[in-house]
């Protein structure tokens, strides 16, 4: 069966026999992670860190994030949480 058909296929199993697959398909690719050698590991990462570039260029989906480095998270006006006691001290 090709990838093509599998993935049309999904749609028309139960949720439970979707996780089934989802579920055996992740334990293969992560035998398969674990019998890789250490350079074959480094040369996927690499692969994967050449890849994520694109994500993170100027102008692409995730940049628009930087747009927000500098300002608050949250804004909560009323309340000051760093004094407020209302945390848990360790």
């Amino acid at each position: 069966m090709e990838t093509k058909e599998i993935l049309q296929a999904l749609p028309n199993l139960s949720i439970s026999d979707r996780l089934k697959i989802a579920e055996s398909a992740l334990q293969l690719v992560l035998q398969e992670k674990h019998s890789l050698t250490k350079d074959q590991q480094k040369h996927q990462l690499t692969l994967a860190a050449i890849t994520a570039i694109v994500d993170y260029a100027p102008g692409s989906e995730l940049d628009i994030f930087s747009d927000l480095e500098g300002e608050d998270f949250c804004d909560y006006p009323d309340e000051d949480f760093h004094n407020s006691g209302n945390y848990v001290q360790r």
